[in-house]
């Protein structure tokens, strides 16, 4: 090939070259007008119509637009929950299945009519380091004696254990009155909570719980098995008219949710009773089985208000009874020994996160039908947080132990029912 030739050819190559480049740059060009298109007409609008949306969101709601991007939230830990599990974690499983019972202090020696916490009791604490003490008008005698063997039975508690313990007593007022009634301690008896309600101020209710936790505190006390949230509606409860608010659901509710606060004025747990309510009932559950007919609607809608408001205001121990609620639960099993209404309707639909305590496990209405271990331990799978004492002490927490080791109560059951009354105590401490 001649170099004119290859010259020629050079020329050629380079023109080709070019048409190609030029072919490439059109239809990029037209790629990109199509894109530009497509945002502009379909994209904009869109974003346009949502950025339109979002400022009358924010118009409708008062809160003012930012920049800012949105930041994701965790809950902080709460100390003090944080704490009562830690206490828990470091417990041997005898000293957890202990905890969760609250007996006299009869039950915890041996002793008929204890007055005094010496070596015998702490001897007895060291091998049953219960959770609390429950006091009848036998073991109190007067203020220097009351306020002694209680302060020598939280000494022990923390010696032993370095936990704070519940020292309770029944101190309703009236007719249930284990201070009041003693003319020894000379306090005054606040009178029937019927008398109270039927003043319709809850000012009233509210003075009678500040009056009851002042003396009670002095004395010792960090528990108190009162207010009765039972709507009085079965004219042949007698043995409850005088101890209930009255029939009016909501008044009932209020004057419960007033004495709370006054009980709390002087660091006194309040302990809301007898849930799901005993007041339309006509029998007792100290002699027998006790039913109610009631729906769980006809429940929400009356004997469940006072409760359904205490939670909402804050209450921080419920009291379980043993009625029997066919209606809701489908049998008879008594309230106290039953999940449905533990853990559905008082955890789950009333949303208390608080401590679930039964009501006296030696009353007919347990006793008549089981034995004290196997009580307590549907009483705890049920949902249940503490055991109030039970029949038989020593069996009941043998009872507790021997299902937590063979799997009828799980460890993680066991540890949650341990934690609540952790938390509350370390509040009060």
């Amino acid at each position: 090939m001649t170099p004119e030739e290859r010259i020629e050819k050079k020329k050629k190559e380079t023109k080709e070259a070019i048409a190609v480049l030029l072919i490439f740059v059109l239809i990029l060009a037209a790629i990109i007008s199509g894109l530009t298109f497509a945002v502009h007409k379909f994209v904009m609008p869109k974003l346009s119509e949502r950025k339109n949306t979002e400022q009358l969101n924010t118009e409708d709601t008062g809160d003012a637009a930012t920049d800012e991007p949105e930041q994701n939230t965790v809950a902080e830990a709460d100390p003090i929950l944080e704490q009562a599990k830690a206490l828990v974690s470091q417990m041997t499983l005898e000293q957890k299945a202990a905890q969760i019972f609250m007996i006299t202090p009869d039950a915890l020696t041996g002793v008929t009519g204890a007055t005094a916490a010496g070596e015998t009791t702490k001897s007895s604490f060291q091998q049953y380091p219960v959770g609390g003490i429950i006091y009848m008008g036998a073991n109190l005698q007067g203020t220097e004696q009351t306020t002694t063997m209680l302060a020598n039975m939280q000494g022990f508690s923390q010696e032993i254990t370095g936990l704070p313990l519940f020292l309770g007593v029944d101190e309703e007022g009236g007719t249930v009155a284990r201070i009041a009634s003693n003319s020894a301690f000379g306090v005054t008896d606040v009178g029937n909570m019927s008398d109270i309600g039927a003043t319709g101020d809850t000012q009233n209710a509210y003075n009678a719980g500040s009056t009851i936790s002042a003396y009670l505190n002095t004395l010792g006390f960090n528990v108190d098995f009162a207010p009765v949230a039972d709507v009085w509606t079965n004219a042949e409860n007698t043995s409850l008219k005088p101890r209930s608010f009255g029939s009016d659901s909501q008044l009932v509710a209020d004057m419960v949710c007033a004495e709370l606060q006054g009980l709390n004025e002087h660091q006194v747990t309040g302990v809301v009773k007898h849930f799901p309510g005993l007041g339309g009932t006509a029998e007792d559950t100290h002699d027998g089985t006790v039913s109610t007919e009631s729906s769980l609607d006809d429940l929400m809608a009356n004997d469940l208000v006072p409760f359904r408001q205490a939670i909402a205001n804050g209450a921080s121990m419920i009291m379980v009874s043993h009625l029997s609620a066919p209606s809701v639960t489908g049998d008879d099993t008594p309230s106290s020994l039953s999940y449905m209404m533990i853990t559905d309707v008082l955890r789950g639909q009333l949303g208390f996160n608080g401590v679930v305590i039964t009501d006296a496990m030696n009353m007919g209405a347990v006793t008549s039908r089981y034995g004290s271990a196997d009580a307590a331990v549907a009483a705890v799978n049920a949902g249940a947080d503490m055991i109030l004492m039970p029949d038989n002490f020593t069996d009941a927490y043998q009872g507790v132990l021997d299902a937590v080791m063979n799997g009828t109560i799980s460890q993680d059951r066991l540890d949650e029912a341990g934690v609540r009354p952790e938390d509350i105590k370390s509040i009060a401490d």
